[in-house]
């Protein structure tokens, strides 16, 4: 039917690549095809764009000088070779690539038609990035999200929970939402547009690039696109007026400036009580930590997991559901020792070899690494950690499973510069659409950041134990302040220097005592911004031996956070299909995997004769029983129509 599996989702529609062979191919993998010159086509493409504008300027720099009319000619009788050459090499690029990154207008029409998706309050004009699912939209979400539960919740025995969208403002103060849960934003000068700085630094970057330039200019272009959204706002400003970015009525910009994502409310009648709608679901879990680690016996390592809605104001949400201001999320907090990443069912992955995209090489050669194996790049610390790595592969297993093409998959690890102010590593889950890479997935380590902070702003304890089986001597570097030194120094703000020199881990404190040790003095900072110069006679920190049978610590967390909506979009491109046009129309359907297919099975009665009705619905109430979800197909079409245009 055309809601199951009518293609091996590992296939494609074929098309002949060239009928004159004059495109010599050594391979062709997935669309991506690769010379004899060993150039890949794309490669090929840019090589040629950077040659059509090399010539463009000599043509233009000709006509300046004031060159003669036959040495002009033969220039733009060149250029124009060149062109036709180039759009002959394009045309055989888009024939190659993947078919999702070419279906976007028959894949909307498509689920429009099927009432999958469509624009929220459309009688009232709509409202960018808000969008309802029709009936087919909510069971192919209900069957995601079924599968997102069978495949991580019950398969790593994780704690599930549901917790409210209101959350008070104390909670994302403490979590650093608050502050710096932002994107860039700039404005029209003149008719006050406003657009995220980023995209629109993208956007111009793509335009360039597909214009043609010099291969080392649009190398340089392509790092400061992959860095986008992880500048600065002087350096954004920088790269828009180097790059001359204009809005698109032909304006200036203002100044990139930050804008903070979250729907501010109140709650109560007073409104005296400030809340936001929650931008994820993660801080429900951490501020239940106390009572699932209860729940839990105690027991570490242990996970929960929540699936809910999270809300952010999008500066300019677009491209349908993959930015949007109100979606459903699949949030998993991984909680384990800080010092103890490893997972016990790391081996049964480590031998996987997935698509990643580390740092070096998004700033380097811009390829992805296809050959290095999960157990390598733990070992490396390519990946962090075990338990970061074990999820990786999960999550890869997951989207295979609902239909993504391995392909059109990579994991991109954050840039330092890009890091959330929470993590240690992030790896982005990736999936080439006709919008280009879209991220989908994000793995987090982030450290113990979170229940760190909750615990110092609630007052309460949001810490594991581990027994040992005898009592130990443990080292650790004992802290000792002069008080009267200190408060004698800063005053009121002594509290809050002890309390920030109280936090420093081990290590740091010996650097700490290492500098006042060389120098006498050591520069404190504090998340708030201020400065405080500590000399040696206001602290001490010296290593010390104490006997403990039980260690208390709070727990790292390992975060993979799903966006069931872009999710649903990237299933869809990546399971579209087309029969060509038949009829004057393109017959178009959907080769989604039975595991998530909204309707499992079509009954097609072989005769309109009513004497079957009895029949008919006594195996359609068998196959409802069991859990089989169906659809009878009562029009008079033959068999062989009715099964290819089964909704």
């Amino acid at each position: 039917t055309a809601w199951g599996r009518l293609l091996p989702v590992s296939r494609r529609l074929s098309r002949p690549i060239s009928s004159s062979g004059i495109w010599p191919l050594r391979q062709c993998v997935s669309g991506r095809m690769t010379l004899e010159n060993g150039l890949s086509l794309k490669d090929e493409v840019q090589r040629m764009r950077a040659e059509v504008a090399t010539q463009g300027e000599r043509v233009r720099k000709l006509k300046k000088d004031g060159a003669v009319k036959a040495a002009i000619d033969t220039e733009v009788s060149t250029l124009s070779d060149l062109k036709a050459k180039l759009q002959q090499k394009e045309k055989q690029l888009e024939e190659s690539t993947p078919l999702y990154t070419r279906c976007r207008e028959p894949l909307e029409n498509l689920v429009k038609r099927r009432l999958f998706v469509i624009p929220g309050f459309e009688i009232y004009g709509g409202v960018a990035g808000l969008f309802d699912f029709g009936p087919p939209g909510c069971a192919l979400k209900a069957e995601v999200e079924a599968l997102w539960r069978r495949h991580f919740v019950l398969h790593e025995d994780m704690l599930e929970v549901s917790g409210t969208c209101l959350t008070p403002e104390v909670v994302l103060k403490t979590s650093g939402h608050v502050d710096r849960f932002t994107d860039l934003m700039v404005k029209d000068t003149v008719t006050g547009e406003c657009y995220r700085a980023d995209k629109i630094l993208e956007e111009q970057i793509e335009a360039k690039q597909k214009a043609g330039l010099p291969p080392d200019e649009h190398d340089r272009l392509e790092k400061l696109k992959v860095q986008a959204d992880a500048l600065s706002s002087e350096e954004m400003h920088q790269a828009f007026l180097d790059l001359g970015i204009k809005s698109p009525d032909g304006n200036g910009f203002s100044t990139p400036f930050p804008f903070n994502l979250m729907f501010k409310t109140s709650i109560g009648p007073k409104g005296d009580l400030v809340g936001y709608l929650r931008p994820e679901t993660a801080q429900g879990i951490f501020v239940n930590f106390r009572r699932l680690l209860e729940f839990n016996g105690g027991k570490m390592p242990f996970a929960a997991a929540q699936l809910g809605l999270g809300f952010r104001n999008e500066i300019a949400p677009r491209s349908g559901l993959l930015r949007v201001r109100e979606f459903q999320m699949g949030e998993i907090e991984h909680f384990v020792h800080p010092d103890h990443k490893e997972h016990p069912k790391f081996g049964a992955v480590k031998d996987m070899k997935l698509p990643l995209f580390p740092r070096d090489r998004q700033l380097g050669d811009g390829k992805v690494v296809m050959d290095m194996t999960l157990e390598h790049a733990v070992q490396t610390k390519v990946i962090n950690n075990e338990t970061l790595a074990y999820f990786l592969a999960r999550t890869y297993l997951f989207l295979t499973k609902c239909g993504i093409q391995h392909v059109g998959m990579r994991f991109r690890q954050h840039l330092e510069t890009e890091m959330a102010h929470y993590a240690c590593d992030c790896w982005d889950c990736e999936i080439e659409t006709s919008y280009g890479w879209v991220e989908c997935v994000g793995h987090a380590d982030r450290s113990a950041y979170d229940l760190s902070h909750h615990t110092k702003a609630s007052k309460v304890d949001l810490v594991a134990q581990h027994k040992f089986d005898a009592p130990r001597d443990i080292e650790y570097v004992k802290f000792t302040p002069n008080r009267p030194k200190l408060g004698q120094a800063f005053k009121q703000d002594q509290a809050a220097v002890i309390e920030a020199l109280e936090e420093k881990p081990d290590q740091e404190r010996l650097h700490i005592q290492q500098q006042l040790d060389a120098s006498g003095t050591y520069e404190l900072k504090l998340c708030t911004g201020q400065s405080f110069t500590i000399t040696k006679e206001m602290a001490k920190f010296e290593k010390a031996v104490k006997r403990v049978a039980v260690e208390a610590y709070v727990p790292a967390v390992i975060e993979p956070s799903f966006g069931i909506g872009r999710i649903i979009y990237c299933i869809l491109e990546h399971t579209f299909r087309s029969r060509g046009i038949q009829d004057q129309e393109e017959r178009c359907f959907l080769s989604l995997p039975p595991v998530i297919a909204p309707i499992k099975c079509s009954v097609l009665p072989i005769s309109a004769n009513t004497q079957f009705d009895d029949l008919i619905n006594q195996l359609k109430e068998q196959l409802t029983y069991h859990g089989v979800s169906s659809q009878v197909d009562s029009t008079s079409a033959s068999i062989g129509r009715g099964g290819a245009g089964a909704p």
